[in-house]
């Protein structure tokens, strides 16, 4: 989700790799949830997450939109986002405690926070928004606190996604209203409908279905 603001009134100024040591540990959150509030339609999600929820939690996207995420616009195209409930807004994973009940398995913009990504160049760096968690902190290694297997990976798929969704927001703003509806089932079909195997990893999987989207809508 494309978000216009002023780093410099969100951050502490600095860009970082993934290798960099950040003020981000809380010595263990003790719960009060607080960014699990009031994100309504903040939580993207994106293959990487629905392939995690099937294989470690077996729910597909149909479970997923029946009570937990609905969708919605971002950035021209429909998307799945986690749903929030109650009257503070709550995530709807957050269990009586306060605590997350699908920590292992939750979103990468969950396990991002309270980081964010800007992207120039073809790349993309790191950021530390200051003003969303008021807790103590600890520098820990950026790498270390996205607990993310194979990070490397992972982060030249998160850059690739994104290329592609700028890609399709630039091809849908010159379409009709016919074409973009066809295009959003379709990204909607190929990547988060279809099931993914379990048995398999994910990018190889990942990457035959982006071959064959790119192809679908003529990008090089």
């Amino acid at each position: 989700m494309k978000r216009s603001v002023d780093l410099s009134e969100i951050s502490d100024g600095r860009l970082y790799r993934s290798s960099d040591l950040v003020k981000l540990d809380t010595g263990g959150c003790t719960g009060c949830s607080a960014c699990c509030h009031q994100m309504e339609s903040t939580i993207v999600l994106d293959p990487y997450d629905v392939w995690r929820m099937y294989t470690m939690r077996a729910m597909t996207l149909e479970d997923l939109l029946d009570g937990h995420a609905s969708l919605t616009v971002v950035d021209g195209l429909v998307l799945p986002v986690l749903s929030m409930t109650g009257e503070y807004e709550a995530c709807t994973f957050l269990d009586g405690n306060g605590r997350c009940s699908i920590h292992d398995a939750r979103p990468g913009i969950c396990r991002l926070f309270p980081l964010g990504r800007i992207y120039e160049g073809g790349d993309f760096r790191y950021f530390l928004q200051t003003k969303e968690c008021g807790r103590g902190k600890a520098k820990v290694r950026i790498r270390r606190w996205l607990d993310t297997p194979d990070l490397p990976l992972y982060e030249k798929y998160i850059l690739d996604w994104h290329g592609f969704l700028e890609q399709m927001e630039h091809l849908l703003s010159e379409e009709d209203d016919t074409l973009r509806k066809a295009a959003c089932i379709y990204i909607l079909q190929v990547f988060y409908r279809v099931r993914w195997d379990p048995e398999r990893e994910f990018y190889p999987q990942y990457h035959e279905r982006m071959d064959a989207a790119r192809s679908h809508f003529g990008f090089a």
